[in-house]
């Protein structure tokens, strides 16, 4: 064949050379493996399952259980009691079965315990598990998704956890002590009831319809003389010298307005006001039995350095003012000798607020190492995308 010719179809066999070349999977030669060690391997893997999960990691905590929560059953893998190997068990959720759950893992000396925050269903075995002293690591759910390497299921989703914790994977969620805890349930119970506190702008639509101006004659229409007033148009009073009626006209009208107050109530209170009325008469009575709870919850918490002390005065008379007229001081006081600091004496900042961050967080806040994580999950400062350590500016949308 001359060189540099162009072969023609039939004369390729003849006129290369025969050469046979073996081609191997680039993984094999990785692994060190050939033909039947390569499907040998994958036989045992899937034999294996989860007792080659995580192979190569070091475990830090071998004496950890995981718990996979559901609504009946709970899924519980821990450590054997001659310590080699590991174990599941599943228990119900009912109050002896939680505590047949503490028991078997007292039987295993397991020190910590890591479970997911699944709804609510995670808080009655935190508390009784918190009762037999175990270390607990309540786990965001999302974290643990982003961790990808095993099926999905109850069984192995335990398993997966104690693996993880065992490893020092996991970070647990904040979550206050007990007696904190109490304070936070019934200042939140009391929060719900004034976030729900819609009748008082019903109250105050009926008023205007009815032509009777009280949020003119009083500065709060909640307060004492508001109160009185409304009190006594529901109960049918029309005459403005009983009940303070005559103060809902205008400064200029107050001499001549008793036959006009007499001819707008003629018709009678709206029904609407009426009710309004017998609401803000039971958030009264639930508000009066709270905030003595919440107080004597306060008292048990006390520090000895502050017991029987007194807050300092507030440099800002207004605020102080204000604080007294409310009815707040005696929570102010409370609240100080339970943190042991003042901080209602920020400006910006009352009564209510330090309550709510006290009753949330309680007054040991050395969980947080810097300011910004304790702002962090407080959720109070804005979100900032960033990528490659930069700030991303927003789009602006015309």
């Amino acid at each position: 064949m001359a060189p540099g010719r162009r072969l023609n179809i039939g004369e390729a066999p003849v006129a290369l050379p025969q050469i046979r070349i073996h081609v191997w999977p680039t993984w094999a030669f990785v692994f060190g493996k050939r033909g039947g060690e390569i499907a040998g391997s994958q036989k045992e893997t899937r034999t294996a399952g989860d007792e080659a999960e995580g192979q190569g990691l070091a475990v830090l905590r071998p004496n950890v259980a995981g718990i996979d929560l559901a609504s009946e059953i709970h899924w519980v893998c821990a450590p054997n009691v001659d310590g080699t190997g590991r174990e599941v068990e599943k228990f119900g959720a009912t109050t002896p079965e939680l505590e047949r759950m503490a028991e078997w893992l007292k039987q295993r000396q397991v020190e910590s315990v890591a479970m997911e925050n699944t709804g609510v269903y995670w808080i009655a075995p935190y508390e009784v598990l918190e009762r037999y002293e175990f270390e607990i690591l309540l786990v965001d759910t999302r974290e643990l998704a982003r961790v990808p390497g095993r099926k999905k299921s109850d069984h192995v989703d335990c398993k997966w956890i104690q693996r993880l914790h065992s490893c020092g994977l996991l970070r647990g969620s904040f979550r206050p002590a007990e007696q904190v805890c109490r304070i936070r349930t019934l200042v939140r119970d009391r929060g719900n009831l004034v976030a729900a506190a819609d009748w008082l702008r019903r109250m105050q639509k009926s008023l205007d319809q009815m032509n009777v101006r009280v949020h003119r004659a009083v500065n709060d229409i909640e307060g004492a003389t508001g109160m009185a007033i409304i009190r006594a148009i529901v109960k049918g009073e029309r005459r403005p010298e009983v009940g303070g009626i005559a103060r809902c006209a205008l400064p200029e009208e107050r001499g001549t307005n008793r036959r006009t107050i007499e001819r707008t109530l003629s018709g009678g209170p709206p029904i609407q006001l009426t009710g309004s009325a017998a609401d803000v008469r039971c958030g009264a009575e639930r508000d009066c039995r709270l905030r003595p709870e919440i107080l004597r919850q306060l008292a048990a918490m006390e520090r000895e350095e502050c017991r029987g002390q007194q807050a300092p005065k507030l440099k800002n008379v207004n605020k102080a003012q204000k604080i007294k007229s409310r009815g707040e001081q005696t929570m102010r006081q409370a609240l100080y000798r339970m943190s042991g600091v003042d901080a209602t004496a920020i400006d910006t900042i009352g009564v209510g607020t330090v309550q709510v961050i006290l009753s949330e967080y309680g007054p040991d806040l050395s969980r947080f190492a810097t300011e910004k994580q304790f702002v962090q999950h407080a959720t109070l400062a804005p979100h900032q995308p960033t990528s490659g350590g930069k700030k991303l500016k927003k789009e602006e949308t015309g």
